[in-house]
């Protein structure tokens, strides 16, 4: 999967800041205490509750979490949870995007 143009340009125009996100999103996820299959369908969930403004980061994250082992159903559970928290827009905006990239992944 191709990085989104942001991260590219992010690190073309500041290497550092490029750098020390990567370097603390990679020890949130190694350090945080929860498997990889567990930590990209948290951040699917927490993502899809802010519906379209997380849409990107929820496809990406998808294949990741195929990737990790998860399930189509998983996915959706994942998705789900946002409509318990946030009502339809995480659903409205997240759910067909992703199962349509788990299935291509």
């Amino acid at each position: 999967m191709e990085m989104p143009k942001f991260f590219q340009i992010m690190s073309e125009e500041t290497p550092a800041v490029s750098k020390g996100f990567f370097d603390m999103a990679g020890a949130i996820q190694k350090e945080g205490g929860l498997d990889d299959k567990t930590f990209q369908l948290v951040y699917i969930a927490i993502k899809a509750a802010g519906g379209s403004d997380g849409l990107g980061s929820v496809v990406a994250h998808t294949v990741m979490a195929k990737q990790a082992g998860a399930t189509r159903e998983e996915i959706r559970g994942a998705i789900l949870v946002s409509l318990m928290t946030n009502g339809l827009q995480g659903v409205v905006s997240c759910l067909e995007a992703a199962l349509d990239a788990y299935d291509k992944a």
